[in-house]
Order: structure tokens, then C-alpha cells, then sequence
């Protein structure tokens, strides 16, 4: 009877990013072991992904323009989601600048647009189809399916972004209301759900991680030596 852990999966594309004449230094991915990049899925550039992120297929992690990018514990990136950023547009967080910065808890739903410069705080829900562009969006905030937030738009801890919703003033930002509790509930609901995806695909995909990101399983590596 062969284990669960014998299934072939493809490996995701993890690389450095290319040298240009605005980002001449190559730096790879920092992936935490216990992080799950999905097969069939792009890793480029200074990106940190950190424990028990889940990154789902079809993802693309572009940091070959706009650079570094974070992506904080126990968020998930979900299927087609895309995170690029403008060459030399950055956000601070502690001192630092980043093209992207996405907290802790954060769920990315289907097919999003994170492009930087953006800050995302934690326990935040980006919803379907939506695109977040040159915004500040803080903690707890649920972005609704099919909206825009962008044009360096401000918007307050646990603030709801209505479905399809257009959000590029500050004045719209600030008339925005608290996240209803439904919404609150699902946005929860989302992340016990993705939080069990990382160790149980790294049963299912290999059971360790190279530096590189790459996973396999211990048996398979021993018995290649």
C-alpha cells in the first residue's frame, strides 16, 4: 500500500529576480519550511513568506520591479492571485521599505491584484476579483468581491469595503462602514480553513523543504545520496 506522500507534484518556479538597471542585485526568495508554494506557481525576487503561509496555484509572486515583498504568518494567497509592484514606490513599515507588505491572517481571494505600493495590516480579507493599488488598508478590514481601492487611499481598521465598491478618495475611504458581523464571521471562517492547507499539503507534495523552497521528502533524498 503506497502512503499519501508518494503523489508527483509539480514544482513551482522559485527564482531570483533578473538583473536590470533598476534592481542590479539578485535575491532569492525566503521561504519558511513550513510555508506551501503550490505547484504550478511563480516566486521572484526579495520576497519573504513567512510560517504557514499557504500560496495556492496559479499564483504569481512577482518581485522583479517594485521590490522587496512580505507576506506575514498564516496568510493565504489563493488561486490567480497576482502581487507586482512600480519600480522605486514603497511603503515603511518599522523603518523599512516595501513594494508590498501583507500582515499576519490575511485571506487573498481568487483571482486579486495585491500592486504596490500597498500596505496590508493584519487579520484583513481581500475579496474576489479585487484590486488593492497604491492603498494603506488597515487591520481587520474586509474588502468585498469586485472592488477597487487605490490613489493612495487610507482606509481604517475594521472598515468594509462594499461589493464592486470604488474606493479612490479619502473622503470615500473615510465614509466607509465597520465590517459586519456575517462578514466577520466568513472572513474567520476562511482562515481556520487555510491555515490546515500548508501541513497538509507538505504530507501530500513532501514532507521537507530546501532553501530554495522546493519540497521533498526525506525518504526520497536519502535514498538519491
Amino acid at each position: 500500500m503506497e502512503s499519501s506522500n508518494s503523489v508527483e507534484c509539480f514544482e513551482p518556479f522559485i527564482s531570483p529576480n533578473p538583473k536590470t538597471s533598476y534592481n542590479p542585485v539578485q535575491i532569492s526568495p525566503t521561504i519558511h519550511k513550513s510555508a506551501f508554494v503550490s505547484p504550478l506557481t511563480a516566486v521572484i525576487g526579495d520576497v519573504t513568506l513567512r510560517k504557514n503561509v499557504f500560496v495556492a496555484p496559479l499564483v504569481s509572486i512577482r518581485a522583479d520591479e517594485g521590490t522587496p515583498f512580505y507576506v506575514g504568518s498564516n496568510t493565504n494567497l489563493q488561486d490567480g492571485v497576482i502581487l507586482h509592484g512600480i519600480v522605486n514606490k514603497f511603503v515603511r513599515v518599522d523603518g523599512k521599505k516595501y513594494s508590498i507588505f501583507i500582515g499576519k491572517e490575511v485571506s487573498v481571494a481568487h483571482g486579486a491584484l495585491i500592486h504596490g505600493p500597498c500596505f496590508i495590516g493584519h487579520k484583513v480579507f481581500v475579496g474576489f476579483k479585487t484590486i488593492v493599488y497604491d492603498a494603506i488598508v488597515g487591520n481587520g478590514v474586509f474588502i468585498a468581491n469586485n472592488a477597487v481601492v487605490t490613489n493612495g487611499v487610507r482606509i481604517a481598521d475594521n472598515r468594509f469595503v462594499p461589493p464592486g465598491a470604488y474606493i479612490d478618495t479619502q473622503q470615500k475611504a473615510d465614509a466607509l462602514p465597520p465590517v459586519p458581523a456575517g462578514n466577520r464571521e466568513f472572513a474567520e471562517a476562511v482562515q481556520r480553513v487555510n491555515q490546515e492547507f500548508p501541513p497538509a499539503y507538505h504530507i501530500l507534495c513532501g514532507d521537507s523543504r530546501c532553501s530554495c523552497g522546493i519540497a521533498y521528502n526525506k525518504s526520497e533524498k536519502r535514498d538519491s545520496e
